[in-house]
Parts: structure tokens; C-alpha cells; sequence
């Protein structure tokens, strides 16, 4: 193995290792911090899940100059096939977190308008079931017991415990088939390399 080699396998494994660790570390961990709605985490993990997932490139591009063009190779080319179905699944991740922050902001946003509205006086009603009626006065029907009281208070939503529910399984179920990938690729290169 000339020096080049050795440069260019150094490089090749130096970026498998502080890129694909923290990577996975990152995807696997965000479904917990979305089911806790933190999104400072959430956009933290995201943001590492786009700066790693981009440096996992130079894996795949010191991989392929230290090829040296012998792409014939079926161990090699399963490889690179599953480096890049692995690629995509990290962009569908990385999208499913965009979209699991933007809605734990809005229904953190919304639970932060609640407590305002239920703090409201609402007036009180006009006549009470225990009322006792006035001697002589027409006792009132129903229906305009109903309109003394005022209209009846809108239901207000129960507050969602997971917003992302969805998104929350995808990206569990996406970041351990690209766990399970790296593995596979890890043991294609040590068997036959």
C-alpha cells in the first residue's frame, strides 16, 4: 500500500468514525426529545443530523478515490449502493425533524395563548337554578333560563401530549435501518477489505 493509500484510508476511516458516530447518536436520540416537545434539543439534533450527514460524504468520497476504479467488485459497489439508500433515508430523517420542530414550536406557542384566555373574568349568570322566584312574577321557561346564563363556553382542545406522533415513529423507524446499513457496510469493508 503506497503512502497516498495510507493517506487516503486514514481519511477514509477518521471521517466513518467522528462523522458516523455522532450521526447515529443524534437520529436516535431526537424521538425522545420530541415525545418531550424540548425543541431547543430537537433543533440541536437537527442541525447536527445536517452538518454529520454532510461530512458522512467524505466517507464515501475517500472511499471511492481509494477504490482506484475497481468498481467491478460486487462487495464494493453493495457498498456504495447501501452508503447512499443510507444517505437518502438520513435526508428524509432530517426533514421529519424540521417538521417535527416547527410543530412542538406551534403547540408550545398554542399552550402559551391558553392560560391568557382562561384567566378571562367571565361575567356572571343572571339567575341560578336556586334561585327562589318572586311572589307574583312569572316563573321563567328553560329556554330563557339558558339565554340568562349567556352562551355556553367553547370547548377548548386537549393539549396533544406528542405533536409529531408521526414523524416521531418515521424517524425511529429510519434511523435504525441506517444504523443496521452502517453495520453492513462495516462488515463488507473489514471482510473483504
Amino acid at each position: 500500500m503506497s503512502s497516498g493509500d495510507r493517506l487516503l484510508m486514514i481519511l477514509h476511516v477518521g471521517f466513518a468514525i467522528f462523522a458516523l458516530g455522532p450521526i447515529t447518536a443524534a437520529t436516535m436520540a431526537t424521538p425522545r426529545y420530541i415525545r418531550r416537545s424540548e425543541a431547543s434539543v430537537v433543533r440541536y439534533l437537527n442541525r447536527a443530523t445536517r452538518v454529520y450527514g454532510l461530512l458522512t460524504l467524505g466517507i464515501f468520497l475517500f472511499g471511492l478515490l481509494l477504490a482506484h476504479g475497481k468498481l467491478n467488485q460486487v462487495w464494493l459497489s453493495a457498498s456504495m449502493t447501501l452508503f447512499i439508500v443510507a444517505f437518502v433515508l438520513l435526508l428524509i430523517i432530517e426533514r421529519d425533524q424540521r417538521k417535527a420542530l416547527h410543530k412542538i414550536e406551534v403547540a408550545v406557542a398554542e399552550r402559551r395563548g391558553t392560560p391568557a384566555e382562561a384567566e378571562t373574568p367571565t361575567a356572571p349568570p343572571t339567575t341560578t337554578p336556586t334561585d327562589k322566584p318572586v311572589a307574583g312574577a312569572p316563573t321563567p321557561t328553560a329556554a330563557e333560563e339558558e339565554t340568562a346564563k349567556g352562551p355556553a363556553p367553547e370547548p377548548k382542545p386537549a393539549p396533544a401530549t406528542e405533536p409529531a406522533r408521526v414523524e416521531t415513529g418515521r424517524i425511529a423507524t429510519i434511523s435504525g435501518v441506517v444504523a443496521l446499513i452502517w453495520i453492513v457496510i462495516l462488515v463488507l469493508m473489514v471482510w473483504n477489505g
